[in-house]
């Protein structure tokens, strides 16, 4: 049986990489689109990291296993909470290649921390595998544990760059720590595959998108597709390999920055409260620039250790307050709506949700900038969402138009505003390729769901595909693989052994620099 590699691109669109192919600065991927299969992908709600690594993984969206995005959000306990690998209910494609005996590998995966059991290794990767907010974990990214240190010792392997990027000024070591990581991810996932003869290989460039984020079609951007580009020569040559290239969304220049919060109180849907974190925004201490003073006096890892989480907390973003901290900020008994960033949409159950969700759905649909509309749709929950965890959703999901980011943080006063930090936002229409010796080369198809690859790769495995999974198996193969229909795996079953009171206390803070 072939052997396939998944590479997992963060935030690839054909947006990004049609200019650079056509002028000739990517030969590879050019001409594996000639000679294979591609097409533009359609992320699940919102088009963001968590959730949609895991809506590829296992071929749900949100519905089916219960994560929509950073965080969860419960109204009705007045709880937001921050989550992680352990909070989604669901099988992956992996536990299903282990249950029909074939080995797999998971290199750099975010959604993963902590690393779970599967049969041969994970490593977690990305925005999840981290200690706290300013400093990347050293150990426990990895299963089984000890591979840690083999990647350190054999690779210099590091889960985050070091220095940081944390803003579009920063071109120097920053970019090329990230230049060196993607390199790293590549030789890590090749040789693994390659020294323990494994089946399967899952490996994602998740620092990709934070280039992206911070310079959108600027040259460390295209620096770092040229090293993809060269990767992706090599491993095309191989006659032994099955290569798809994928990503969890897509990305398009950044034209407006909506903070969704900030709206929400201007337009009667939300009471705030006085806190801490809106004083000190109000005196311009804030996040962004403690951070770029640590930078400068060289003390960031200096102050991540001495100085408690809890104190780092408490000091806001710029554009305010966010994660469970928004709670904090606002009167709850009088507030209707709270928003999370990039879509998700939570109302209060203490008010008339029918009423409170109509109204609201209209007043966002007249939400515009000089551009238009700020979102293409607004959509019921339950209209986007299939699966036993709908009711645990949002109320209302926004599709932000390509070129808006949603923010949703709470205190920095501003409604719309020019983009921020970001050059460039999520959007949900991200990659597909394949080429190799199992693929029927197709040139370019329809529009894909990134829940049609799941059950793709395990068709080309020889792999019976979960009633559960609501993806399609792609018309991509040299022959018919006719593989029928099977249960799904429990989540017990897929997760093993794994210590849940582990699980709830490993991650503290999502690191994802916004």
């Amino acid at each position: 049986m072939t052997k396939t590699l998944v590479v997992g691109l963060d935030g690839a669109s054909w947006e990004l990489l049609d200019p650079w192919i056509e002028a000739g600065e990517l030969p590879n991927l050019a001409a594996l689109r000639d000679t294979g299969t591609w097409a533009g992908t359609r992320s699940c709600l919102p088009p963001v990291t968590f959730p949609n690594w895991k809506c590829y993984s296992s071929g749900k969206d949100p519905g089916g296993f219960g994560v929509f995005w950073f965080e969860n959000v419960d109204l009705a306990a007045g709880e937001i909470t921050v989550m992680n690998g352990g909070d989604y209910d669901t099988a992956e494609l992996w536990d299903y290649l282990n249950d029909e005996g074939q080995s797999a590998g998971v290199v750099n995966m975010p959604t993963m921390y902590p690393p779970r059991d599967i049969d041969e290794l994970v490593v977690a990767g990305g925005p999840d595998a981290v200690e706290g907010e300013y400093r990347s974990i050293s150990s426990g990214y990895t299963s089984p544990p000890e591979l840690a240190a083999e990647l350190e010792e054999r690779f210099d392997y590091r889960v985050h760059p070091d220095p940081l990027l944390s803003s579009n000024d920063e071109r120097g070591a920053e970019v090329e720590a990230i230049l060196d990581l993607l390199e790293k991810r590549f030789e890590v996932a090749t040789h693994l595959m390659d020294e323990r003869d494994l089946d399967f290989v899952h490996v994602t460039l998740f620092y990709l998108n934070v280039l992206h984020h911070f310079f959108w079609d600027d040259e460390p951007s295209l620096r770092a597709w040229k090293t993809v580009d060269e990767w992706v020569g090599r491993l095309d040559d191989r006659e032994d390999l099955n290569l798809v290239l994928m990503s969890d969304h897509g990305c398009d220049a950044t034209q407006t920055e909506f903070y969704i919060n900030e709206w929400l109180a201007e337009n009667g849907y939300q009471v705030r409260d006085t806190s801490v974190d809106a004083l000190l925004t109000r005196v311009g201490l804030d996040r962004e620039n403690l951070l770029a003073v640590a930078k400068r006096a060289g003390l960031v890892d200096t102050l991540a250790r001495v100085v408690p989480e809890s104190i780092q907390q408490l000091v806001p973003q710029r554009d305010g307050v966010k994660r469970d901290r928004k709670l904090e900020a606002i009167d709850l008994e009088q507030t209707k709506v709270v928003a999370s960033g990039q879509g998700p949409v939570y109302i209060n159950p203490r008010f008339d949700v029918e009423s409170v969700r109509e109204s609201l759905m209209a007043d966002l649909r007249e939400v515009e900038d000089e551009h238009g509309p700020l979102f293409t749709d607004v959509y019921r929950g339950e209209d986007v969402y299939n699966g036993p965890y709908v009711d645990a959703g949002p109320e209302v999901v926004v599709d932000q138009r390509p070129g808006v980011h949603v923010n949703d943080g709470i205190g920095g006063g501003t409604v719309q505003s020019d983009p921020d930090r970001w050059a460039a936002e999520n959007t949900p229409y991200g990659i597909f390729a394949a080429s190799g010796p199992d693929f029927e080369p197709q040139g370019k198809l329809d529009r894909i769901s990134i829940l049609d690859i799941a059950p793709t790769v395990l068709a080309a495995h020889g792999c019976a595909v979960p009633t559960d999974m609501r993806g399609e198996v792609l018309p991509v193969f040299t022959e018919d693989p006719a593989v029928g229909e099977r249960a799904p795996l429990s989540n017990d079953d897929a997760l093993g052994s794994d210590d849940e009171d582990a699980v709830e206390d490993r991650l503290k803070q999502l690191g994802y620099m916004e």
